[in-house]
């Protein structure tokens, strides 16, 4: 995939310090340390749900309770915030945005990359490349932090896309709330491969195995008053999910 201008210049990076919020309780083997692994996991996941305790501030305790929601990204590991910083894309307007400043967020993404098919329904399984990260969410104030952030989530999206687009709007920036997250607290877990079956399962003949999966991406579909061929942008980003 191609690089976003938000992807890593070093390539010597500190391991993922695992701390009592992000210690593996069931499945450690299948943890992994390197934060190189945990930026190449966000930059390829194209949708990640955020996670916080939602208050209405009424004083009514009925009103306190959990919200996930889906949530466009883009990583910085050289960002400002300890670690680096994941950005989080939001609307001025959305109920919840403005709530979630200063307070502790969990943003969450997995690439699903097959199934697995044991000899047994306990050992069924999905090979799965899952991240989360927890933090205090900080709103990006300073203007040019948020226009780089708003150009890497387009480019997150489309690499390189930002670039051939007119510049964002005084109107189009106020109605756009930029969230920034450290990465400094965060987990990756990862399974692949085939099923692990009990010796007396695989003795009983039934069929074992793994189901690869992958995104790919379809023919570009161009809007009813588009002109011109599909950009290059466009064409390669369909290019690298073939």
């Amino acid at each position: 995939m191609t690089s976003s201008p938000c992807a890593p210049h070093s390539t010597s990076l500190p391991p993922l310090s695992p701390t009592a919020r992000t210690t593996p309780t069931r499945g450690r083997i299948r943890q992994v340390v390197e934060r190189e692994r945990l930026h190449e996991v966000l930059r390829e996941a194209l949708v990640a749900h955020l996670g916080f305790v939602r208050d209405a501030g009424t004083g009514d305790a009925s009103t306190v309770r959990p919200v996930v929601l889906p949530v466009a990204i883009a990583v910085d590991p050289e960002g400002p915030d300890e670690g680096g910083t994941l950005y989080v894309h939001g609307s001025v307007a959305a109920g919840w945005a403005e709530s979630v400043i200063g307070q502790e967020v969990c943003v969450s993404v997995t690439l699903l990359d097959g199934l697995v098919a044991a000899r047994s329904g306990f050992h069924h399984s999905m090979n799965y490349r899952s991240a989360v990260v927890l933090g205090t969410a900080r709103r990006v104030d300073d203007e040019e932090e948020r226009l780089r952030a708003l150009a890497a989530v387009v480019d997150h999206m489309v690499p390189g896309r930002s670039a051939t687009l007119r510049p964002v709007s005084r109107k189009e920036l106020a109605a756009t709330l930029v969230l920034a997250v450290p990465l400094a607290e965060a987990s990756l877990k990862v399974r692949a491969g085939g099923p692990v079956d009990d010796e007396a399962d695989v003795a009983s003949g039934v069929w074992g195995g793994h189901v690869p999966i992958r995104l790919v991406a379809g023919e570009a579909v161009p809007a009813a008053d588009a002109d011109g061929p599909v950009p290059d942008d466009v064409a390669a980003r369909i290019a690298a999910l073939r």
